[in-house]
């Protein structure tokens, strides 16, 4: 996954370290000299993480919302003004081509996603219109920033213009265009700024004036991990499928596939697998030895005595939990299986993997038929 967008201007301001040019993150900072510290500024105090390259749509049309809801996963015909909701686009065979958040407001849907995805994305909006009352553009004059802590609060008044922050998936609009969203990861306090791309460089002096501290995109990715979110191309193949990396729910469960909603591409399989069935592999934290001689790189097979159960997604320091990194792992496998990964021992934090003992409708239902 390679970076699409142009260098931010952010990467101006003293201190900024771009993202490696095969990275992702090559068009942004990736720190600002200290990773570790932006880290702990981002989780106890507040941070601002500059995530311009992130590709914005804008939809207008009265049938944006209820057309948009008939191709996608997630149940967004009655989103409210303001409100907003994690989603996917699926294949034919359920397996993850996109994911994206969007925000409806003010008569608009914004959508933001992975730079390298949002052509893709948009073109397939454009194909599925027809003859709907909804018309999807690029909005590369939008860009957004991302503010993590609890100190976000005391940014509300006077910096931010706003009378009061957000809940998890609202929006409120910011003066002089854009809007804030609060976000349920990668911390309990986290809001994205969606702004005017040129205003991007007035925000960030603004926000630093305030006394909000810079941080990278590496301290982005670590909590992402740390909380078990997975960030598609990364953490995700062409295998994925929605099951897998917990994105089963509707926004109040902060998932992106709801599950009591209409016909669209793909929902055969995540209705099996719901119903019948349990997904093949599962999104996992693993905790990786420190003192090994390298680390090991996404893609990478995870193995157990020799045999692959696994392969890596992102690989990352923490500031509290050292290396660590998210894995696409065999659903049998034990939390207490010894693993390798590249060159390192690995272990699975057993508090990431997800419970598959809940009872599913369809074999309920099987088994009802059969007598049992």
């Amino acid at each position: 996954m390679s970076s699409v967008v142009a260098p931010s201007p952010i990467l101006q301001f003293p201190g900024a370290v771009a993202g490696l040019p095969e990275s992702p993150d090559s068009a942004v900072a990736w720190h600002y000299g200290d990773p570790l510290g932006e880290q702990r500024a981002a989780v106890e105090r507040v941070a601002v993480v500059d995530r311009s390259h992130r590709f914005v749509i804008s939809m207008t049309g009265k049938e944006r919302l209820t057309w948009l809801h008939t191709i996608s996963s997630q149940h967004i015909a009655q989103l409210g003004d303001g409100q907003s909701a994690e989603n996917l686009d699926l294949d034919l065979n359920g397996r993850v081509l996109n994911h994206f958040v969007l925000t409806d407001l003010d008569g608009t849907v914004w959508i933001d996603t992975e730079a390298d995805r949002g052509p893709g994305l948009l073109d397939f909006l454009q194909k599925m219109v027809f003859w709907a009352d909804a018309k999807p553009v690029a909005a590369p004059d939008y860009a957004v920033l991302s503010l993590l802590g609890p100190g976000v609060a005391d940014l509300a008044t006077e910096t931010l213009g706003i009378a009061a922050l957000p809940d998890i998936y609202a929006a409120v609009p910011l003066p002089g265009g854009g809007f804030l969203r609060r976000m349920p990861w990668p911390t309990h306090d986290s809001f994205d700024l969606i702004v005017p791309r040129d205003q991007l460089a007035d925000w960030w002096t603004r926000l630093r004036a305030a006394g909000v501290e810079a941080a990278g995109m590496w301290t982005f990715e670590a909590l992402r991990v740390a909380a078990v979110r997975p960030r598609i191309g990364l953490d995700t193949d062409d295998r994925t499928i929605p099951h897998e990396v917990n994105w089963i729910g509707g926004p109040a469960e902060f998932g992106a596939v709801h599950l009591e909603k209409g016909c669209y591409r793909g929902q055969e399989t995540v209705a099996r697998v719901h119903n019948l069935g349990k997904p093949p592999r599962h999104l996992v934290l693993l905790h990786l030895d420190g003192s090994a001689d390298g680390r090991p790189a996404p893609g990478d097979a995870v193995t157990a005595g020799g045999r692959a159960v696994g392969v890596l997604g992102t690989v990352i320091d923490h500031y509290e939990f050292g290396p660590i990194a998210l894995a696409l792992i065999k659903r049998n496998i034990p939390a207490d299986t010894a693993l390798e990964a590249g060159p390192c021992a690995a272990s699975i934090d057993p508090d990431s993997i997800p419970a598959h003992d809940e009872p599913q409708a369809g074999r309920l239902a099987i088994d009802k038929l059969r007598g049992r």
